[in-house]
């Protein structure tokens, strides 16, 4: 498979199948994250990664992330506050390890709904650095169909809005 079909067939996973993820392939993972591009090769972020069942539980207390608890693995994505472009950065590296799971069989899902300081402190992030999104992986127990997207000439303009 191309990785254009693999980013196309990607979808957001939300039910995961009680399997750990291999050394290698959370390895290949965070790799891809490490080679992300960033700003003056700036390299601003940081990535914690939870592993522990009942770290995991305390993170699934919001309303649209309850099954942070469910992961194999969680990922939280933190930038250098005193970095301008850090939030773009971080974004990249998380997205292509979101594309480096997929890759190899791993679901992921994308979460925004934390509260940061009660993060910080669960996880004892230093205050310099900003909490940008936080990641589940696992392989997946559901297929989702692809949801309803806009059509290109609806989004797209050319040299011009």
């Amino acid at each position: 498979m191309s990785l254009v079909d693999i980013i196309l067939k990607r979808r957001s996973i939300r039910n995961y199948r009680n399997e750990s993820i291999p050394e290698k392939v959370l390895r290949n993972i965070l790799e891809a994250g490490r080679m992300a591009p960033s700003a003056n090769n700036s390299q601003p972020w940081h990535f914690v990664v939870i592993t522990e069942s009942k770290l995991k539980e305390k993170l699934a207390t919001g309303r649209w992330n309850r099954f942070i608890k469910d992961s194999a693995i969680t990922i939280v994505g933190c930038r250098d506050r005193d970095n301008e472009w850090s939030i773009v950065d971080v974004t990249i590296a998380l997205e292509n390890m979101v594309i480096a799971a997929e890759a190899q069989g791993v679901g992921s899902c994308w979460i925004g709904d934390f509260i940061e300081n009660e993060l910080k402190e669960l996880l004892a992030i230093p205050q310099n650095l900003e909490v940008v999104a936080l990641l589940t992986f696992g392989y997946p127990a559901e297929k989702p169909t692809s949801p309803k997207k806009k059509k290109l000439e609806e989004i797209v303009h050319y040299n011009r809005f």
